[in-house]
């Protein structure tokens, strides 16, 4: 049975609400793909492009899940960027490190060239902050800034100090941060409704409200619903977090991690201005960090914490609350007028899966809270995966991943503490 879209600010300010059918046929297409958020809406709308025929079969409603609760933070960041180069070059060599550079603003470049053709209203803005919250987080940032000085980015990052912060923030919280005016923000659930549309347009058959019940695999395989049925040569799974098929495969290799995020009252322009007067989003250094932007109606979206219960938090506003006001003094007392979860795909090792199954059905998951950009760029390589191209796939698809045995609770623990070692690191450093 499907379910209403969350309380978010997002879902209260969508442009126009999507409404695709129910799935109650049997159709025949090229490549049948399991989930509607960023990365099965971009991977149908490439292959759309290329005149591949593509249903898209959604549990509930396109951009149901993480896509549609994220902080919009579009970032050249990767979770796991440090273990990704140390086992690509096991494959890839000297050419790693250039790889999983260009990982980093591939996404960007997508989801800009997206918005321009596509005219896809979503609240786009440039320029972001990474901050260094203890005076020891800078030399992580002095190491990012010089690695991006190196890679000809010198007219995107300015290192600022504790000052020249103050002159983007009205806060005392920070020691320094990485300015870059490559990095984006914008309204997550209205950009993937808008590629949704674009890949309707296009002849994308999308259905909302149709969960699959289970995959037949062979030659052809097919995907079955409670009321109809999808036969193709290819199909893709990109429910990440919130699908539950093929756990005797899937299980174990990825896990929820519960985030939360609270919306402000409108703060009016002179407000705003004063807290954050170049509109810039913003988030810190620390492994559990805080995250930040002004939406285009002057509200403050404040996202932070995460939990490996499984579960979504109960009370959002007040778990996120004492470091909104922490952080900007002024809004003290703030009327919160949306508080949601969603459920973040964690990796062990932070690397990114993408596999198969068998021999035509394909699975792509796990971004480890970097969702936006890396499942954009995720879209365009299983395109190329499912039309033959599988260089790109290969070199994810061969990455090593640990498999935690037992029940997803018990991985979740594993996580857990896990994050309670990191944790305890950054306290001492």
């Amino acid at each position: 049975m499907s379910e209403p879209r969350c309380g978010a600010y997002y879902t209260a300010t969508i442009n126009t609400e999507s409404d695709y059918p129910q799935l109650i046929d049997d159709i025949r297409v090229d490549v049948a793909i399991i989930g509607g958020g960023f990365t099965g809406i971009n991977t149908a709308l490439e292959l759309a492009e290329r005149g591949l025929s593509v249903a898209v079969i959604e549990a509930n409603k396109i951009a149901w899940g993480a896509s549609g609760r994220n902080g919009g933070q579009v970032t050249g960041s990767l979770s796991g960027d440090g273990a990704m180069r140390k086992e690509l070059r096991k494959s890839l060599g000297d050419d790693a490190d250039k790889f999983v550079w260009n990982l980093r603003w591939r996404g960007h470049d997508i989801i800009k060239n997206r918005i321009e053709k596509y005219d896809i209203q979503c609240d786009l803005k440039y320029g972001h902050l990474h901050t260094a919250f203890k005076p020891s987080h800078m030399t992580e940032l002095n190491a990012n800034y010089e690695q991006a000085i190196a890679h000809g980015m010198e007219s995107h990052v300015e290192l600022l100090d504790k000052k020249q912060v103050q002159s983007f923030l009205e806060s005392d919280l920070y020691h320094g941060a990485i300015y870059n005016k490559k990095n984006m923000h914008l309204h997550s659930l209205n950009l993937c409704l808008g590629e949704a549309k674009a890949a309707a347009d296009l002849g994308v058959r999308i259905f909302e409200r149709s969960e699959v019940i289970r995959i037949e695999h062979g030659d052809t395989p097919k995907v079955v619903t409670g009321k109809g049925s999808v036969t193709a040569n290819s199909v893709m799974i990109a429910g990440n977090a919130y699908h539950r098929l093929e756990r005797k495969k899937m299980s174990g290799k990825i896990f929820p991690a519960a985030g939360g995020i609270i919306t402000t009252a409108p703060l009016g322009d002179d407000i705003a201005n004063a807290i954050n007067p170049k509109d810039v989003a913003v988030y810190d250094c620390r492994f559990v960090l805080d995250y930040y932007r002004l939406t285009a109606d002057k509200r403050l979206l404040f996202g932070g914490g995460a939990h490996y219960s499984g579960k979504p938090s109960r009370d959002i506003e007040a778990e996120l609350r004492p470091a909104l006001e922490r952080t900007f003094p002024r809004l003290k007392g703030v009327k919160i007028d949306y508080q949601w979860s969603g459920m973040m795909g964690v990796v062990i090792n932070r690397i990114p899966q993408l596999g198969k199954l068998s021999k035509n059905v394909f699975y792509a998951q796990g971004y480890s809270g970097h969702g936006i950009a890396t499942s954009h760029i995720i879209g365009e390589i299983m395109a190329n995966a499912l039309t033959g191209h599988l260089s790109e796939f290969d070199v994810f698809a061969k990455c090593p991943h640990i498999r935690v045995p037992g029940s997803e609770w018990l991985g979740n623990q594993f996580l857990a503490m896990g994050m309670w070692y990191y944790l305890l690191l950054e306290k001492l450093r």
